[in-house]
């Protein structure tokens, strides 16, 4: 007997989600994952640490409600409007076992995060793709209502391209759905502009938000929602019972708390991406316009393949993404003013040795 016949059909036919490359520390310059390049404010080490020396022998609060009060405060809204998260992944996760039934749709832009097509087949659900004009704009198919289709993803900042609808946009695009939009703003702390104030004005629209990129918290997994209560309600039924762990709860309290490091940091990577994106363009290289931690970029004389590839031989990990019927690129995670200088080294070698 094959163990493979006990599998399901759907996660048969998946390939499976694959993560950006995590070499040993100190063994690389990393620059393809979109993770912070800082550590996170001193005052969530210190609650970890008080954390641990707590109630580890017990069960954490099911709800983090200490992380929802806090974020209830910052975003002017009560706690039942919010949800935590694993991550945001496990908060898309929740959303998809939530509203997405086996043979029915979910639409998402192309390129964009690979997971919600994922999410979609492991339900056993078709995945609608509405690709991006050339200049990352969505055209008008991605606002058209469709009775078959259950729910939308909107990645906002999108990746790769670090672009951003305005929330006059996405309300747009909300009053034309009959079903939710899920507004990924795994990157919105360093756009202009932000969703959050939609949730209020279109019952359908939903926002998840992570810590893992701007508050420097990759490595701790913490996430949230935010809806309407009613939602959250129906969201809570599929969670894990306990789906952050004490420490996590902790430390992700601590950080939403420091908002003031949050400006600070922020305001740092912004002008470090515009360095970046100014030292590539003077290098020859194509750069979109970014409000996120990272540019999306191409060299018009140099494969993207090759300037990965070579990149890498020289122990900086870039992202090398080839998307079918769109094309290629690299997309280049904002790093310390140390690690651009040293990438720009690298890539004046490169083009050097092209003759360009």
């Amino acid at each position: 007997m094959n163990s493979l016949e006990f599998v399901r059909d759907e996660i048969l036919a998946i390939r499976g989600y694959v993560s950006g490359e995590q070499p040993p520390v100190g063994k690389f310059i990393k620059l393809n994952t979109n993770e912070n390049p800082f550590p996170p404010s001193n005052s969530v080490i210190k609650a970890i640490q008080q954390a641990a020396t707590q109630g580890l022998n017990v069960y954490p609060d099911a709800l983090a409600n200490s992380f929802r009060i806090c974020a209830a405060q910052m975003l002017g809204l009560e706690k039942d409007w919010i949800l935590c998260g694993n991550g945001s992944d496990d908060l898309l996760t929740m959303l998809t076992r939530t509203f997405v039934s086996s043979g029915s749709t979910i639409r998402i832009p192309y390129p964009s995060y690979v997971l919600y097509r994922t999410l979609g087949q492991i339900q056993g659900a078709r995945t609608e793709e509405i690709h991006f004009e050339k200049d990352w704009r969505l055209p008008s198919s991605f606002y058209e209502n469709s009775s078959s289709v259950s729910l939308v993803f909107l990645p906002n900042p999108n990746s790769p391209s670090g672009t951003v609808l305005s929330p006059e946009q996405v309300l747009k695009i909300a009053d034309q759905l009959d079903c939710p939009l899920v507004v990924d703003e795994a990157y919105a702390d360093f756009s202009d502009t932000n969703c959050i104030g939609l949730v209020r004005e279109a019952e359908n629209v939903i926002v998840t938000r992570t810590l893992s990129k701007s508050y420097g918290l990759a490595g701790l997994r913490f996430g949230y929602a935010v809806a309407r209560p009613e939602i959250i309600q129906q969201l809570q039924k599929v969670k894990d019972s306990y789906n952050c762990d004490a420490l996590a709860i902790a430390g992700a309290t601590a950080a939403i708390n420091d908002q003031s490091w949050l400006t600070e940091n922020r305001s740092t990577i912004g002008n470090l991406r515009q360095q970046m994106a100014r030292d590539l363009r003077q290098r020859g290289f194509e750069v979109t316009p970014s409000q996120a931690n990272f540019v999306w970029c191409h060299h018009p004389k140099i494969s993207s393949n090759d300037l990965y590839q070579q990149l890498k031989s020289n122990q900086i990990l870039v992202r090398y993404m080839d998307y079918p019927d769109w094309g290629s690129g690299i997309r280049i995670s904002v790093g310390t003013s140390s690690q651009i200088t040293a990438l720009m080294a690298i890539l004046d070698t490169i083009v050097a040795e092209n003759n360009l």
